[in-house]
């Protein structure tokens, strides 16, 4: 069982033998069942969703099972009880999955990594590419977006943090994902970069519990750094 400590999307939730156990005793159709099953026989995590407010009143936890091709490419959805996971970890850093990206992209990537060293923004992939890094099985097509998120300390280093995306020098894949800021509050770095220039009046905050459209950046100024070590 896992301390009761402060959730955010894109976390990894490792579930104990017995979790396993009582999610494979519901009622999931054949492919949904194999698919959890090989999760199970080689206890590969889940991912932090969205958490409602039934999930947070009832002490569970809503975790998500994005499958490879293999499974359909389906979105499974799972509330586990909080005492099922025994282990909250990251997906993993940039470099990690370099071998996976195509040839042509990878200098660009190595680079990109570099400018984001430079100003401490520590990137991670989730998406098919974090998630191909994770299990060795087939999420990744030839049109997956590289999914980044990057913990952010504020304002300031959210716009350093952009400087260094939009220096991305790649066709393929595009250059996506989230800028991550001190109390969980995730914003597209698109949207971001938009909104900074004054191409649009707010910037749609998300968080464990919902979206919100922010005006101001005051919400953000005082977040202190997340991240948490692999």
């Amino acid at each position: 069982m896992i301390a009761m400590v402060p959730l955010r999307r894109h976390q990894l939730a490792r579930l104990s033998g017995s979790g396993w156990a009582a999610v494979l005793r519901h009622p999931w159709d054949e492919e949904a069942r194999e698919c959890l099953a090989h999760w199970a026989m080689h206890r590969l995590p889940l991912v932090v969703t969205r958490q409602s407010v039934h999930s947070t009143s009832s002490g569970s936890m809503a975790l998500g099972l994005p499958s490879p091709a293999r499974w359909g490419r389906r979105r499974l959805a799972l509330q586990v009880p909080r005492d099922a996971v025994h282990g909250i970890e990251e997906f993993p850093h940039l470099a990690a999955v370099q071998e996976l990206l195509p040839p042509s992209a990878r200098d660009a990537v190595r680079e990109l990594a570099g400018r984001l060293d430079a100003c401490h923004a520590t990137a991670r992939v989730f998406g098919s590419y974090g998630w191909q890094a994770i299990s060795g099985l087939d999420h990744v097509r030839t049109d997956s977006d590289l999914d980044l998120s990057i913990p952010i300390e504020g304002a300031v280093h959210a716009d350093a943090a952009v400087r260094a995306l939009e220096s991305f020098d790649a066709v393929r894949p595009r250059l996506d994902g989230e800028l991550i800021f001190g109390d969980g509050a995730a914003v597209a770095w698109r949207e971001w970069r938009d909104w900074r220039a004054g191409r649009a009046r707010a910037v749609m905050v998300k968080r464990l519990d919902g979206v919100s459209l922010q005006r101001d950046a005051a919400w953000c100024e005082h977040a202190g750094l997340v991240e948490v070590a692999a």
